[in-house]
């Protein structure tokens, strides 16, 4: 018998174009916790679906307890015991939080009809214990990503699972409701369930697993026992190189004339008389965890959401944006934290999604679309962002999270505004994606253009930020210069330390 539970032996997985898996052996041991990490388009991801049957291996064995297996579909994967738990939430929004739970599974009385008692009851016992305080009845469209997270969580429980895989789980989840899902992984673990956790936060790593493989190109690089390596090991072996510099280096810039002004900006029950000012070639952070109203104050300023007072001003001229696409003929764009809802149309061709956002006032030609500028334009992003695609023309839905993002990326970047909002730009980004990311930030506040960067995590915050400001429970309770923002100081005011204008 193979001390291994889970044996992927020799598995091939070849796209047009591109050769996702070479001959990857990939083996996790019953009742452990084994990370699975490597950047974007490493293979990661189509080695997960192998496992769940939404992709057939071109050859290659999978082994469950010593037993070999055929997974045809999703269904299958499911009844042999293997729950998903995905990055990006894969639930029915006009569904109840209870019938997504168990839609595949409903409770029936003697009569055949839905037991609607027994299936709130087992709803509100699986909210309990990820710690989800919601009416089951809740419909999932109400509920926040960090909400609808927690409910694919509930939903992988509900299974009688013997594999959980968790791919990229904490990516939209707040501090305290991480420090539940390691409960519940624990818990998990001490019932001799087998963990496959994908992630690039690499603290978390080190944090909850017992082993790691690392992918690159498709490939296994290597397989240890967490508390045989380090995180520079990992980013080494992940990347193929030493990633001497996460954060550009780069002057704070004071002295950039006002680009855009908001004065007492009001959207209750999100925020209330938020006020501050953006300068030309200025990186603005804005922190705050879950709740706080970040996203919600980005949205309100480009118009998706009415405000209900206060005043914008664009460089000195007040606007009052009615829709996004106001906001982009005035020239401020929006990257948005949900990228496959909303920045990107995944059932369209790469070079499409790229030329989405000048489509109209810069392809013109008359009455005619210049086409071939459209291709021209998404070719040289493309090469520039260094864009993992076999040609333009594949379907965005085809391209791994981090190449997703960073077509969405170069849709604004084509757009050439005079401010950009993005908001957890690097949810979901390996750490060599993450760099570029970074660097391409700081390369248009370099050239002039105004940026507000909202993120949940704090080191990127630290590392990107002239100054932050950061935000609780709807209200920006500090405004700290880059070289006075610490750790310590940035939590203390975003967990509802006294109010301050540093």
């Amino acid at each position: 018998m193979s001390e291994y539970f889970l044996e992927m032996r020799n598995i091939n997985k070849t796209f047009p174009g591109v050769r996702a898996l070479k001959n990857v052996t990939f083996c996790v041991r019953k009742g452990e916790i084994h990370g699975l990490v490597g950047e974007n388009g490493a293979g990661k991801t189509t080695l997960m679906n192998v496992l769940g049957g939404v992709l057939q291996p071109d050859s290659g064995e999978i082994f469950i307890n010593g037993q070999r297996v055929v997974i045809r579909d999703p269904h299958e994967a499911q009844r042999i015991g293997i729950a998903f738990i995905h990055q990006e939430p894969t639930l029915f929004n006009f569904l109840s939080i209870a019938r997504n739970i168990f839609v595949s599974n409903l409770p029936t009385n003697s009569a055949g009809r839905i037991d609607f008692p027994t299936l709130y009851q087992r709803s509100r016992e699986l909210l309990e214990r990820v710690g989800l305080d919601r009416d089951p009845r809740t419909l999932v469209k109400d509920l926040t990503l960090a909400e609808k997270q927690m409910v694919e969580i509930a939903k992988a429980l509900s299974f009688k699972s013997q594999i959980f895989v968790l791919d990229e789980p904490t990516s939209p989840l707040t501090d305290k409701e991480v420090e539940n899902l390691f409960r519940i992984i624990r818990e998990l673990k001490s019932q001799g369930e087998t963990i496959i956790y994908i992630s690039h936060r690499l603290n978390e790593i080190f944090e909850i697993c017992d082993s790691v493989t690392v992918m690159r190109d498709g490939e296994v690089i290597d397989t240890m026992p967490v508390s045989q390596t380090n995180k520079r090991e990992l980013i080494r072996k992940m990347v193929g190189r030493e990633l001497s510099m996460m954060f550009p280096q780069r002057n704070n810039r004071k002295d950039g004339e006002i680009i855009l002004v908001v004065e007492n900006l009001t959207k209750e029950p999100y925020f209330r008389n938020v006020s501050f000012s953006l300068r030309k070639g200025e990186i603005l952070g804005i922190f705050g965890l879950v709740g706080a109203g970040r996203s919600e104050l980005a949205r309100t300023i480009v118009g998706d959401y009415r405000r209900d007072s206060g005043r914008v001003l664009l460089e000195g001229r007040e606007v009052h944006f009615s829709h996004p696409r106001e906001a982009i003929a005035h020239g401020v764009g929006f990257l948005t934290e949900d990228r496959r809802s909303e920045g990107l149309a995944v059932e369209m061709e790469v070079y499409k999604n790229i030329s989405m956002a000048i489509f109209w006032n810069r392809l013109r030609q008359g009455f005619r679309l210049d086409l071939a500028r459209e291709r021209e334009i998404a070719e040289e992003y493309v090469r520039s962002l260094r864009i993992v695609t076999p040609t333009i023309y594949q379907l965005a839905r085809n391209l791994s999270g981090g190449n997703q993002q960073k077509v969405v990326v170069a849709k604004w970047l084509c757009a050439s505004p005079k401010v950009l909002i993005v908001d957890e730009p690097t949810r979901g980004i390996d750490v060599g994606a993450k760099a570029e990311i970074y660097h391409i930030v700081a390369d248009l506040a370099e050239r002039g253009m105004g940026i507000i960067f909202i993120s949940s995590e704090i080191e990127e915050i630290l590392g990107m930020s002239d100054r932050i400001l950061v935000m609780y429970e709807g209200e920006v309770t500090a405004e700290i210069p880059r070289e006075e923002a610490t750790q310590e100081k940035v939590m203390y005011y975003a967990t509802g330390g006294e109010k301050v204008h540093v």
